[in-house]
Formats: C-alpha cells, sequence, structure tokens
C-alpha cells in the first residue's frame, strides 16, 4: 500500500465487499498449491477479531488465521492475497484509531517473518515485540528478514 497517511483504514475495515463468500476454483495448479477447490473470502473485520484475540507474549501468523477461517466455514483454504491485505488494513485502522487497539504487531508472516507493511514497518514490530519478551533475529545474507526466534513456541492456537 501506499499513501497510507491519506487513507480512511477504518472506513475500509467496515467494507464487506461481497464477504464472507465461497468460491470454487477450476485452476488445476491452484487447487494442487491449496489442497482443493472451495476457496473462502472472510471480511476485514473477520481478521481484526481475530488479531484482537492474540494476547501478550503470543503471537500468530497469517497463515494460522487463514487455517482457522477455512476450517470454520467448511472450506479448502482462504484467498491469500485478500488475507495479506485485510491483515494490513486491521494494522492501519488501529494505528489509526488509538483507541481499542488491534495489536497487530503479534501477527506474523509465514514462519515466524516480520511484516514491514505495518505502521513503523519492521522496526516498530520489533520494538513492540521484544517489548513483549520475545527475541527477533535476522536472517539472509542480501535480503535481511527479521523473524521471531522460536515463534512456535509462542504460536496462539485459535
Amino acid at each position: 500500500m501506499a499513501n497510507e497517511e491519506q487513507k480512511d483504514f477504518n472506513a475500509m475495515l467496515h467494507e464487506d465487499k461481497g464477504m464472507p463468500k465461497m468460491q470454487i476454483v477450476t485452476d488445476k495448479k491452484t487447487i494442487q498449491r491449496y489442497g482443493g477447490e472451495k476457496m473462502y473470502f472472510a471480511p476485514p473485520l473477520a481478521y481484526d477479531a481475530v488479531m484482537k484475540k492474540i494476547p501478550y507474549g503470543k503471537v500468530i501468523t497469517v497463515g494460522t488465521i487463514r487455517d482457522f477461517f477455512a476450517k470454520e466455514n467448511a472450506a479448502d483454504f482462504t484467498e491469500p492475497i485478500t488475507a495479506g491485505i485485510f491483515i494490513s488494513i486491521a494494522a492501519w485502522a488501529s494505528f489509526q484509531r488509538g483507541s481499542e487497539p488491534t495489536p497487530y504487531w503479534r501477527t506474523l508472516k509465514a514462519k515466524g517473518e516480520l511484516n514491514p507493511k505495518y505502521p513503523g514497518g519492521i522496526t516498530a514490530q520489533k520494538e513492540k515485540l521484544e517489548a513483549e519478551g520475545h527475541t527477533i533475529v535476522c536472517r539472509g545474507r542480501k535480503n535481511f528478514r527479521y523473524y521471531v526466534a522460536n515463534y512456535q513456541d509462542f504460536l496462539y492456537e485459535l
């Protein structure tokens, strides 16, 4: 996303865009990659609600949230692109709101990776997670990425 300061993320958070909905996928590569043809789309507020449940000292991955929505809605998988977008919207909405915060910094990308698209980027997420007792490690030789060390030990199960 770009020009975050000029967008009303709380308005975006409350747009349902015709969701929740289920879609049948016919693309063979997609079916093979995600293990089925029933793809679920969750609305932005659903992601925000799940993210608000993550307690202090715990973390969750986008994949875990997607798996939860798929299971709860009898789908094979939850659409991955909108999931990433809606999680970013929830983060920015919380940042803009100031009150009733969503602890978005506790939602990690795959394998415990920090999310550079959150307010303040990786630096702010790193600070918030370290304040909760997590250790952040840097991996990579050229394209450095930051991860929560041993994030599996702190994963919150829905």
